[in-house]
């Protein structure tokens, strides 16, 4: 079955066309630093088929088309076929998920209009943690909050989890359902979840994509006492600290130029004070959120890294390991890694694998599995 994936990101859309379980043609077309902002979404999907056809596949190919959605609530835990009534439930969605859902709705009325005879499926970041258990899905706050109000704890970046779980199990040559493992799914958001035998048993993400790691623009889970310190003392609006909690934080805000990670490590590496601190506080939060997510674990057999930072930043990799020392994990080099592989020392257990993010193997193999085909 030849699938479109559209990953409709924060940032960008990444598409792909899969196979049998192969890649056949990837792109990815730049929205700007916040896709939210930019409301025509036609434009970038034309510009994305343009160049998959000019890969080699034409639309005509296309038998179905996956959308990986962030947020689906407590509705959507399984991948499901697009309708109009999937579509206002992922808008309504959006003040969960601002950076995402929006996007993605409005990604899935494009390309329902571009490719209206294919079968459209959206497949759900949150679904991977549905079976979290009861303990780690819900807050310490009043319980009526979360049976009435449905405030408690999702986790996202699912796909990813999903594929890094699998693929370190090749790795390692050992099945799922014997591994205990912690992912660092590091990139623009980041988030660690605990797998115990293949199911989410810990995730740092919550009720938003807020909760959790330091990210490239979102702060991670602070005092919560600031937000009403600021909002009590009338120092800032609710609009304006919601656009700040998620445009204006994270490495961005600490090093005050920029947040992708790269420009900042050579900064840092330049003698930029401010790239430097926001380095370090990133390092410590990820290995604080990994040392963390091992106490939902019996034992840990590997910590893995994914997405853009844990993929290709290897020195900042390196630099979460090596405080990770207390709970086991040996020091690992700062080499680069451009493959799928075990990167600590051979024998080493806890091992660390560095995973390429694919979270589109992981919808096309949803996406059939909800047609059936």
């Amino acid at each position: 079955m030849r699938v479109l994936i559209l990953n409709a990101g924060s940032s960008s859309l990444k598409a792909s066309v899969v196979d049998a379980a192969q890649t056949l043609a990837r792109t990815s077309v730049g929205w700007g630093a916040d896709a939210s902002r930019r409301p025509d979404r036609a434009a970038g999907l034309r510009s994305a088929l343009d160049e998959l056809f000019v890969a080699g596949v034409p639309l005509g190919s296309v038998e179905a088309v996956g959308h990986r959605v962030v947020h689906g609530g407590e509705r959507y835990v399984q991948a499901t076929v697009v309708d109009d009534a999937l579509i206002r439930t992922v808008t309504e969605l959006t003040d969960l998920a601002p950076l995402h859902n929006v996007v993605a709705a409005e990604t899935m009325v494009a390309a329902l209009r571009a490719l209206p005879d294919a079968p459209h499926v959206a497949v759900f970041d949150t679904a991977f943690h549905a079976g979290l258990p009861e303990a780690a899905r819900t807050y310490p706050l009043p319980l009526r909050w979360r049976d009435e109000w449905g405030i408690r704890r999702f986790g996202f970046h699912g796909l990813s989890v999903e594929w890094a779980v699998e693929r370190t199990a090749e790795l390692l040559e050992r099945p799922v359902a014997e591994l205990r493992l912690v992912v660092a799914h590091l990139g623009s958001g980041c988030s660690v979840t605990a797998v115990d035998g293949g199911r989410s048993v810990e995730t740092s993400m919550g009720l938003t994509p807020l909760e959790g790691l330091m990210m490239g623009t979102r702060a991670g889970s602070i005092d919560p006492g600031i937000l009403l310190h600021l909002l009590g003392r009338r120092r800032l609006r609710l609009s304006t600290l919601r656009d700040v909690l998620d445009h204006g934080s994270g490495l961005l805000a600490v090093s005050g130029a920029t947040s992708d990670m790269r420009v900042l490590a050579e900064a840092a590496d330049q003698g930029d004070e401010r790239a430097g601190l926001a380095i370090a506080l990133f390092v410590r939060r990820a290995a604080a959120a990994l040392a963390a997510a091992t106490t939902a674990l019996p034992a840990l057999d590997a910590v893995v890294f994914t997405g853009g930072i844990g993929e290709h930043a290897s020195g900042v990799r390196a630099q979460i390991v090596e405080r990770l020392r207390a709970v086991g994990v040996a020091p690992v080099a700062t080499t680069d890694t451009p493959d799928d592989a075990i990167i600590s020392a051979p024998g080493a257990r806890p091992a660390v694998v560095r995973v390429e993010a694919r979270e589109d193997l992981v919808a096309a193999r949803h996406v059939e599995a909800a047609l059936a085909w």
